[in-house]
């Protein structure tokens, strides 16, 4: 399909999407979707294409939900997949984004098609939507267009997207079900302090005689607890929502939150490593695809997602740029174990830096699966052992006065 005049898009205007259907040059029956301004607009597209319209109408599209993580990298694959099959650029974004479960994504592949036609380069193209695609992403597909060897570009970044996902999602299960059980014991106890307990304390009354001291807490608990169970549940609900909403727009709270994850017992070596994998995974995918080390830096420091190793990057970046080794960089930020420097310093000695690079990612991913599965394994009994004794305290406590009684009769 002919370009588009990018005098023809005005800067701004809104566009929607258009299905037209129309006769080529050999009298063949054509259609397709294209996004425009107007109806005019693809009509007047189309006839310098030399296709004689008949139809145009506006296809209406839902907003579709969130563009995820994920939806970007299986959109990667796809890419690249269609791109080493010979399949020309725009027609693969025609046929994953109308192909997509995901409405939100099909609309942001046209637009993304849309840039591509009106004369954009792809790295371009994505440039305009970093909350999707980041200066990595852009910076692989830039290489990959002035290398002319864009297909493999993409299979190498949709492999390092698959296995970064990969890795978040083991944290994300690590730390889900912790939470989930906490939740849930915080229900089932609040569900006992209101509603059993005080049907206890009624029966109690009755009995005139002295209540063991655990009972008394108890009950002392649930009535505070039914007098103020909306006070409560309004503290642990604001608390959070004014964390995430201060973590979200402070950035001294995020970094002190990343040196702090780091310093966490168990949870903090999980972290250490899933950083470590990310950072040499995001170099050796840079390196190999023919960014300088020092710009290949830049998106390194952003794709570590600790502030700690972003600060570390930036620190390595500036030696870098000096004339200092690399491994000598890395060493002095204390921050990388030894067995990374030695790999890396055999990769800058060999010339093969990012092929050692990749295997002390492979290693560490290795790692952080064992340490995550390991994990889970440790804390299921754990947090049974807490959850029983919560909730088997409250009941002993409440059924002690019976067992008395019992004894007394």
């Amino acid at each position: 399909m002919a370009a588009v005049a990018k005098k023809d898009v005005p800067k701004g205007a809104k566009q929607f999407n258009f299905a037209w259907t129309g006769k080529d040059k050999a009298g063949k029956v054509v259609r397709g979707e294209m996004r425009a301004g107007g109806e005019s607009t693809v009509s007047a597209t189309l006839r310098r294409q030399g296709i004689q319209v008949q139809t145009v109408k506006k296809v209406k599209q839902s907003s579709g939900g969130k563009i995820t993580e994920k939806d970007i990298t299986i959109f990667t694959r796809q890419l690249a997949v269609m791109m080493k099959a010979g399949v020309p650029l725009l027609q693969a974004f025609d046929i994953v984004g109308k192909g997509h479960g995901n409405p939100a994504v099909g609309k942001l592949l046209l637009d993304i098609k849309t840039e591509v036609e009106t004369g954009s380069s792809l790295a371009q193209a994505f440039r305009k939507y970093p909350l999707y695609f980041d200066a990595l992403f852009c910076n692989l597909v830039a290489a990959g267009e002035q290398a002319g060897i864009l297909d493999s570009l993409l299979d190498r970044l949709a492999t390092y997207k698959e296995k970064i996902v990969a890795i978040k999602s083991k944290i994300k299960s690590a730390l889900f079900y912790p939470v989930a059980v906490i939740v849930v014991a915080l229900v089932i106890t609040a569900v006992i302090m209101i509603f059993v307990i005080p049907v206890f304390a009624d029966l109690f009354k009755s009995f005139g005689a002295d209540l063991p001291a655990p009972t008394k807490i108890v009950m002392a608990m649930s009535a505070w607890f039914v007098s103020y169970w909306h006070i409560f549940f309004a503290a642990i609900g604001g608390g959070v929502w004014g964390f995430l909403y201060t973590y979200k727009r402070s950035v001294k709270m995020q970094q002190g939150m990343d040196r702090l994850m780091l310093r966490l017992p168990i949870f903090g070596d999980v972290v250490r490593k899933a950083s470590i994998a990310r950072w040499c995974r995001t170099l050796a995918t840079m390196f190999s695809a023919g960014v300088p080390l020092v710009e290949s830096l830049d998106s390194v420091a952003g794709a570590a997602g600790n502030y700690v190793y972003y600060e570390a990057t930036k620190r390595i970046q500036s030696e870098v740029s000096t004339g200092t080794a690399l491994t000598m960089a890395m060493q002095n930020t204390g921050v990388f174990p030894n067995m990374v420097l030695q790999m890396t310093a055999i990769g800058e000695e060999s010339g093969s830096l990012d092929a050692m690079l990749g295997k002390v990612a492979d290693f560490f991913e290795q790692e952080v699966d064992e340490a995550v599965d390991a994990l889970s394994s440790l804390m299921e009994p754990l947090i049974m052992v807490v959850l029983g004794g919560l909730i088997g305290g409250l009941v002993v406590a409440m059924y002690l006065p019976i067992f008395k009684m019992g004894s007394a009769i």
